[in-house]
């Protein structure tokens, strides 16, 4: 009798999940970064590129797909 190689069900990371999101073309969103506090010091313009979602992209989408289970 042959055995068979099963492949194990890899967990998804909680603090990925969070954080990250896939779209349905495939493509890794984040949030930006540096707008949570001491914005007076900001620019109104920097505030708002703040708020527009990030793409992710090369390697490191990739391993944030895998830690997704997508």
């Amino acid at each position: 009798m042959a055995k068979k190689n099963k492949r194990v069900k890899l967990k998804t990371r909680k603090s990925v999940v969070k954080r990250f999101r896939v779209t349905r073309t495939g493509k890794v969103i984040r949030r930006g970064a540096q707008n949570r506090h001491l914005k007076a010091n900001r620019s109104k313009r920097n505030i708002r590129r703040g708020k527009v979602p990030q793409k992710v992209s090369g390697k490191t989408a990739k391993k944030i797909k895998i830690m997704l289970g997508v």
